[in-house]
């Protein structure tokens, strides 16, 4: 698969989710999940990364979703929002089971091929996509491990003394293929009727 086709897929798929219900998020989980099973260890890693903002994100609409309160307790969050709330967060742990399967298909090299490849349209109206590449080239390049303990003062320093880092970028680009653009089509119809759900 190309890479920015799968970019394309991930979009489609992330986008998708806004739409629907509990069925459907099922799944598109259960779908990934069959077609990567290496998927749930680092799905789990992300939904753990991320659990202080799944319990903050359920505590803002239960609490803050008007309603009729839980058991008529005045400090209980309303039947409305408890519903809203987990809703929401389920939509972020199938965004995230999304995420995990892009970083797991496509990896560091395959994310920058595939942004280089969806925003080549945009170079002829003076968009500068090297530079964007580049900055993603080093944001997911930081990212791949977890800083120091205090890496956070050498940032912070007048002249950091960190200058270990790539000097060029090198990008292995994909042929596009017909199940390329098929793949592209379905998630396009995937996502429309999402939409009209």
């Amino acid at each position: 698969m190309h890479p920015s086709c799968a970019l394309i897929i991930w979009l489609a798929a992330v986008i998708g989710v806004q739409f629907v219900g509990y069925a459907a998020m099922l799944l598109l989980v259960a779908g990934a999940l069959l077609l990567t099973p290496a998927l749930l260890r680092r799905w789990w890693a992300y939904i753990r990364r991320a659990r202080w903002l799944l319990l903050t994100l359920w505590l803002i609409l239960a609490y803050n979703t008007p309603g009729e309160a839980l058991h008529d307790l005045p400090w209980a969050p309303t039947f409305e929002g408890v519903a809203e709330a987990n809703l929401q967060a389920a939509r972020l742990v199938a965004m995230l089971a999304c995420l995990a399967w892009l970083f797991l298909h496509l990896g560091h090299e395959g994310m920058i091929a595939g942004l280089w490849g969806l925003l080549q349209p945009v170079r002829g109206l003076g968009f500068d996509s090297e530079r964007v590449v580049v900055r993603l080239s080093l944001v997911l390049e930081n990212l791949q491990e977890p800083p120091e303990k205090g890496a956070w003062k050498r940032m912070l320093a007048v002249q950091p003394s960190d200058s270990s880092g790539q000097e060029s970028l090198h990008l292995s680009l994909a042929p596009w293929h017909l199940r390329d653009s098929l793949l592209v089509l379905a998630s396009g119809l995937g996502l429309m009727g999402a939409a009209l759900l």
